[in-house]
Formats: structure tokens, C-alpha cells, sequence
């Protein structure tokens, strides 16, 4: 069970990742000119006591069902491949702690 008062810690932990995450890509590969987006989508479902915790930390319902967040490194670059980079290192803390998380992105 995922304590509704650790929410913030375990997205501050998972944010910190995501950065750190795209800050080592970036160091390793420069900034791919491949445009796109990228996000976490957890299973849980917005009406429940944790989906309302997720939403507080900047998760949004999600069509076809979920939460997602979107960008959780807070990256300014157009490059999909470091967004995905924050973003896979997102979702491995979320699944740490217990979520059923999983990393999406598209090209623009």
C-alpha cells in the first residue's frame, strides 16, 4: 500500500531522477534535433484517495482511463530523446514505490 502522505516525497525523489536522467543524456549525446513529448502514465484512477494525491503533485486525468504527467524532468528542449530519458527515470522510481508506472511519448 503507497502512503498518501509520502506522494510528494516520491515525486520530488522521482523528479529529481528524471533530471538527473536528462542532464546525463544530454552530457552524453548533445540535444538530438528529434522533436516530441514525453510521459508517465500510472494505472490508478483519478476518483480514488491516491489519484486525488497524484493529482495535487501535477498528475492529470488521462483519456482512455489513468494519470499521466507530462515532461516530469521539466526539461526546455524540444528533443524527444531526453524527455524520454526523464521520463523512463520517472516511472522506474513511481514502480519502486509500488505504482504501476510506464513511460509514452510521441514525435511532434
Amino acid at each position: 500500500m503507497i502512503a498518501l502522505d509520502n506522494i510528494e516525497s516520491i515525486h520530488n525523489t522521482a523528479t529529481a531522477a528524471a533530471q538527473c536522467a536528462e542532464a546525463d543524456f544530454r552530457a552524453r549525446h548533445g540535444e538530438p534535433g528529434y522533436c516530441g513529448f514525453a510521459w508517465v502514465k500510472v494505472s490508478e484512477k483519478a476518483s480514488t484517495k491516491l489519484g486525488r494525491a497524484l493529482k495535487t503533485v501535477g498528475f492529470r486525468k488521462e483519456y482512455g482511463g489513468g494519470l499521466s504527467i507530462w515532461n516530469p524532468g521539466g526539461s526546455f528542449t524540444q528533443s524527444m530523446d531526453i524527455k524520454e530519458a526523464g521520463a523512463s527515470a520517472y516511472a522506474e522510481v513511481l514502480t519502486k514505490y509500488g505504482f504501476k508506472a510506464y513511460m509514452g511519448s510521441r514525435a511532434d
